[in-house]
């Protein structure tokens, strides 16, 4: 699976206004809701459910918040950038910048298994990271990430 298997760059969003992660996962949830054509309530109650099961802030300013949806035909990937970084209850406890959220069908286990594999690598990445916290266009950040892959 590739990055542009999953994602455009219509799937990134720089600057989003918020206070909280519960905030920004709104904002997200609004922005994938356009994408995807799904309920944007329900997006972020999906997201919040997970939330509350435990924090997926990864440590080094990551996230990846992730959920299984009914009415998705595919996964899709978003890349977000909060204006100033957020508290993500993260297990390293640092505020998080670079967020990936995951979006993939109800019934497909395997390539929503096989998508946050390869999410989780590109944050474990630090020199990726650092890449992708400088640059600040989507298409830049999308160029990037196919590159990568």
């Amino acid at each position: 699976m590739n990055i542009a298997d999953i994602m455009t760059e219509k799937n990134i969003f720089i600057g989003i206004k918020s206070n909280s992660k519960r905030e920004f996962l709104q904002e997200l949830s609004s922005h994938a809701a356009e994408q995807t054509g799904l309920d944007e309530r329900t997006i972020f109650d999906n997201l919040l459910e997970r939330e509350n099961l435990g924090s997926t802030g990864f440590g080094g300013g990551t996230a990846l918040p992730h959920g299984r949806f009914e009415g998705l035909n595919r996964v899709y990937a978003f890349l977000a950038k909060p204006t100033a970084p957020l508290d993500f209850d993260a297990i390293d406890g640092k505020p998080v910048d670079l967020v990936f959220a995951l979006l993939s069908p109800e019934g497909n286990g395997a390539d929503h298994l096989t998508a946050l594999a390869k999410l989780s690598r590109i944050l474990k990445d630090e020199a990726l990271c650092q890449k992708l916290r400088q640059m600040y266009k989507p298409v830049e950040l999308f160029a990037l990430l196919n590159n990568e892959d």
